[in-house]
């Protein structure tokens, strides 16, 4: 059976000229990319990530990104060629959340209804990060054809009350215009 993974991070560049690598962030846990051991690398194109050591992290102030060593990575041009792959840990070693928190993997694929008509808005096709967390909802066949394909919908819970993840489904009380 194949482990399935989820993806911490995406590499953007390399970081000077020893090996270091730029990663931004698709997750909420620092110590992913500050503490020592095993994650997994997916290069574009390929279907199953290969294990890879990280050696040392951190954080770059200001820029919203992490700097890496990975093992046996040790000069720019090797670094190049890690452009654009996903860092990746298995789907078990997911970190415990607090009530109210969700993975966003989680979060991708879900129905998106209103909850005072029960009406399907749309589904779930990213998470957004901006001051509150937004979520990208690709407006369902079923709502008005002039309106926007895909919605930005604040991840609030005076917005968002309810996230029923057994159920699959998300409702929202947005307010007017939001839709629009």
């Amino acid at each position: 059976m194949t482990e399935s993974f989820v993806e911490i991070g995406k590499i953007v560049a390399p970081q000077g000229l020893k090996g270091e690598l730029r990663v931004y962030p698709n997750s909420d846990f620092p110590e992913r990319f500050l503490q020592p051991g095993q994650r997994w690398l997916l290069h574009p194109g390929d279907h199953q990530p290969r294990p890879i050591t990280l050696l040392k992290g951190r954080y770059l102030d200001g820029k919203g990104l992490y700097i890496v060593q990975l093992e046996n990575i040790t000069d720019r041009d090797q670094a190049e060629t890690l452009r654009d792959c996903k860092l990746m840990v298995p789907a078990s070693d997911r970190l415990p959340l607090e009530e109210g928190e969700f993975h966003v993997a989680d979060l991708i694929g879900l129905g998106v209804f209103d909850q005072t008509n029960q009406t399907l808005v749309g589904e779930v096709i990213n998470v957004l990060t901006a001051g509150n967390d937004l979520l990208e909802v690709k407006r369902s066949q079923s709502a008005n054809a002039e309106k926007t394909k895909t919605a930005l919908i604040p991840f609030v819970k005076a917005i968002v009350p309810v996230v029923d993840l057994k159920q699959g489904r998300i409702e929202i009380t947005p307010p007017n215009g939001l839709l629009d």
